[in-house]
Formats: structure tokens, C-alpha cells, sequence
């Protein structure tokens, strides 16, 4: 059975609470709930990626898919990390096709918003009957 919440160190979870790019994380979530709406649960993550990126651009919004980054650790490189998808230089996008969202896909998400530099990332689980139940909105907080 899956949980149907989870809390992330450094993260706030409460979709009330004001966040950076609002407006174009609203924007993003519409275009993968269309992609859903169109091609249901049960494909492979790869084309979701695709639907929803095409969805992205066609709506007007720079995007980036599989981009690589370098990690480093103490000022010293120690390897690279590929992002499913920027959406305009600012919001990262985790995608999934998994039975649940865990902690653990939360924790690769932020692990990309550090690699990137971003505050806002969004998880999105497409093997949902309905899209809503499977994103979860992760901002980092400053320590």
C-alpha cells in the first residue's frame, strides 16, 4: 500500500503556502494533466517525457530534456547528474511510472534541484488513474 503523504527534510509540502514560479508550476501541472488526459496511465516514463514536453513548448515555454550537470563536492567534480526536464532555466520536473511515490523520488528530485541551481521542482508520477494524486511540489528552503 502507498502512503498517501511523505515529508522531505528542507522541503515544504503545503500547496497553501506561497512558493517561487507559482504561476508557472500551475501552467506546467495543466500541460502534464492534458498529456494525461490524452494518453492515460501505463506507457513507459520516456513517453510521457516526450508528450509533455511537446506540450510545454507548444504552450510557449523553453524547455530542457536530459540535460547533464556537474556535481561537485568540496569544490572538486565527482560526477554528473541527468535532469528529466527544465522548464524555462527555473523548474525542474522528476518524472515517474511507478506504483507509489516514496521518499526516495522526493530525495532524487531535490538532488536535481541542487545540481541545477533551482528552488522549485516539481514530482509527477504519470501511472495515476487521476494525474492530481501524483504531484507533489518541492520547493527548497534556505538553511
Amino acid at each position: 500500500m502507498c502512503p498517501n503523504s511523505f515529508n522531505v527534510e528542507r522541503v515544504k509540502a503545503d500547496d497553501r503556502q506561497e512558493y517561487p514560479h507559482r504561476a508557472l508550476t500551475e501552467k506546467i501541472i495543466g500541460c502534464a494533466i492534458q498529456v494525461h488526459r490524452v494518453l492515460g496511465p501505463g506507457y513507459v516514463e520516456s513517453v510521457y517525457e516526450l508528450a509533455l514536453v511537446h506540450e510545454l513548448v507548444k504552450q510557449g515555454m523553453r524547455v530542457h530534456r536530459q540535460r547533464v550537470y556537474r556535481v561537485t563536492y568540496d569544490g572538486v567534480e565527482v560526477g554528473e547528474h541527468r535532469v528529466d526536464v527544465l522548464v524555462d532555466e527555473t523548474v525542474v520536473l522528476e518524472l515517474k511510472n511507478v506504483e507509489c511515490l516514496l521518499p526516495i523520488h522526493a530525495a532524487q528530485l531535490i538532488s536535481a534541484l541542487k545540481a541545477v541551481g533551482a528552488e522549485v521542482g516539481l514530482l509527477i508520477n504519470f501511472n495515476e488513474e487521476k494525474l492530481v494524486h501524483g504531484i507533489k511540489r518541492v520547493v527548497l528552503t534556505k538553511t
